[in-house]
């Protein structure tokens, strides 16, 4: 058991919130971060997690993130899970 902090930037309902559920098992406290917490709220009331509302693209926001996180104990692990995606068939993607 531990009680340092994994951030998740990034967090959403696939592969950032099994994380959130291991390291939540694994002593951790979890940070989530997400543009968009209402779809965190089942997550954090399952795991205990902090969520932050963060756009990773903004400097101000992600320094409030890790502001938050400094708060919850010592920082360990960050995982950054955050993407854009090009949508459409794979063979009409602009491989650029």
């Amino acid at each position: 058991m531990t009680s340092d902090v994994a951030v998740i930037a990034g967090a959403g309902l696939g592969l950032s919130a099994s994380l959130a559920r291991l390291l939540t098992k694994e002593g951790f406290r979890v940070v989530l971060a997400a543009r968009n917490l209402g779809k965190l709220s089942t997550l954090v009331d399952e795991t205990g997690a902090l969520a932050v509302e963060t756009d990773v693209a903004d400097v101000a926001s992600v320094e409030n993130l890790f502001d938050v996180a400094d708060k919850a104990g010592p920082l360990s692990l960050v995982v950054f899970n955050a993407s854009g995606r090009a949508r459409g068939p794979i063979a009409d993607l602009d491989p650029e």
